[in-house]
């Protein structure tokens, strides 16, 4: 059994004020209020629970902080919390109301400075970079503005200046895998895994017990899932139970 505990994090993507799970970043259902959703995982035994602003960036407003400081008021675990996030003051905000942690994505390509000065003021272990990745060929490409525009820088690279300029985590999301439950993009998270010094939380493409199961095999430090969890497909207990059972360190 290895001794490092490894993470389960549900992520609400929210969207007008409602949890919502799409398909490749399109196609966006209801999965219900982000409140009693995070009081379930709360009690559900989630390690950390992550929140995302989805449409935040694309509509070009800040993240919705009062909705953050309700969903944070009901946790005992840590919350991160992403989407529109541009500076100092917007992190500082969230924080204050409870947040432990923020994910920066399009801001952090548009001025990576931002992730100096934030882990500087806040400490790395408050600041995760998310990169939404596509493979375009045999590389992956870096997205933002929710999948919308290639920004054209390649994922293991970026990954490297993300974590020499303080970032204390990376969300990394296959949007070819998103919400297809075909599972995780393995070569990708075992890619940055192996190259980087800081944990890779593995996102997209979760459809079973087994795909987070090869996740963790292939260097993730965390799992980030949304619908299998939204919609019990796949109960957080039974999945710990699991994984302790294939040799997998996680905290009951």
């Amino acid at each position: 059994m290895e001794t490092f505990t490894r993470r389960i994090i549900p992520c609400l993507d929210v969207n007008n004020g409602r949890v919502v799970k799409g398909i490749n970043f399109v196609n966006l259902i209801d999965a219900g209020d982000p409140v009693e959703v995070a009081k379930r995982y709360n009690e559900e035994g989630a390690d950390e629970l992550c929140f995302l602003d989805i449409t935040a960036t694309h509509e070009k407003r800040k993240t919705i902080v009062n909705m953050v400081e309700r969903v944070a008021k009901e946790l005992f675990i840590p919350l991160t919390v992403g989407g529109g996030i541009k500076t100092i003051d917007d992190i500082s905000a969230l924080l204050d109301v409870g947040c432990d942690k923020i994910s920066v994505n399009s801001s952090a390509v548009q001025n990576p400075n931002l992730i100096d000065e934030a882990a500087k003021k806040f400490g790395s272990q408050c600041i995760v970079v998310a990169i939404d990745i596509k493979k375009i060929g045999d590389n992956y490409d870096v997205f933002v503005s929710g999948g919308r525009t290639n920004t054209n820088k390649k994922a293991l690279v970026w990954a490297k200046e993300v974590e020499s300029r303080g970032c204390g985590e990376i969300l990394l999301t296959s949007m070819d895998k998103d919400g297809t439950k075909s599972g995780y993009d393995l070569e990708i998270t075992n890619k940055l895994s192996t190259n980087l010094n800081i944990p890779v939380i593995a996102s997209g493409g979760a459809g079973s017990m087994e795909d987070m199961k090869d996740a963790f095999l292939y260097g993730a430090d965390a799992v980030l899932a949304a619908s299998v969890f939204h919609f019990g497909e796949i109960k957080i207990n039974e999945l710990k139970k699991y994984l302790l059972e294939n040799g997998i360190n996680v905290r009951l």
